[in-house]
């Protein structure tokens, strides 16, 4: 439904799903191991928590949206939307991506030596190269792959199917810049971002 949106996005900020408020439910369910919905409803409100406490949550769900958000909606400006667009286009733009300079930049050049230099659009078009290093009068192609550790997943899957259809475009660069092209894989370890090895396109 249309509005479940809000629902979901008021639910999840004031934590009213949380485990405290309404326990175990992926452990309840599967001790449970209901046929049919009714079974399972049955189990939860004799089990888990009270049918109560559950119509508690959501007469509580509809206070945080009828008096907290309908209030903070009601402040908000024609100015503040034009201000936040703005600002999320232009300087939140910005800031990510002086941060991937810095990251980049820094770590690469102390690790290849050289200058690390952004590429043309028209080289991120037509080669799929984000950096290059001037080497004489030949240049060596920079491919970046972020890779999500952690809380995500490894995308070695879309890395490889990248890799097959950019392999083209960088045999191009070669042949035009006399340089090869190296794919850097990096990963973020905390709040920094880490270069972690090159890999060269054969």
């Amino acid at each position: 439904m249309a509005k479940e949106w809000i629902l979901n996005s008021v639910m999840n900020r004031f934590q009213l799903n949380f485990k405290r408020n309404v326990g175990q439910t992926s452990e309840s369910i599967r001790k449970c191991a209901p046929k049919t919905v009714d079974e399972w409803r049955e189990y939860y409100f004799s089990n888990v928590k009270p049918e109560e406490h559950i119509t508690e949550l959501g007469r509580k769900l509809y206070v945080k949206i009828t008096e907290v958000i309908e209030a903070e909606v009601a402040s908000v400006t024609e100015e503040d939307c034009i201000a936040y667009m703005i600002q999320l286009v232009i300087d939140r733009t910005f800031d990510g991506y002086m941060t991937e300079i810095k990251t980049v930049y820094g770590q690469l050049e102390r690790l290849l030596g050289g200058t690390i230099e952004p590429a043309p659009d028209e080289w991120d078009r037509l080669f799929n190269v984000d950096f290059f290093i001037k080497v004489g009068e030949k240049f060596v192609g920079l491919q970046i792959k972020p890779i999500t550790f952690g809380g995500g997943t490894v995308q070695l899957p879309e890395i490889f199917k990248e890799k097959s259809i950019e392999e083209k475009t960088h045999r191009q660069f070669t042949e035009k810049f006399g340089g090869k092209v190296f794919y850097i894989y990096s990963y973020k370890s905390g709040e920094r971002q880490t270069v972690s090895h090159l890999r060269l396109l054969s």
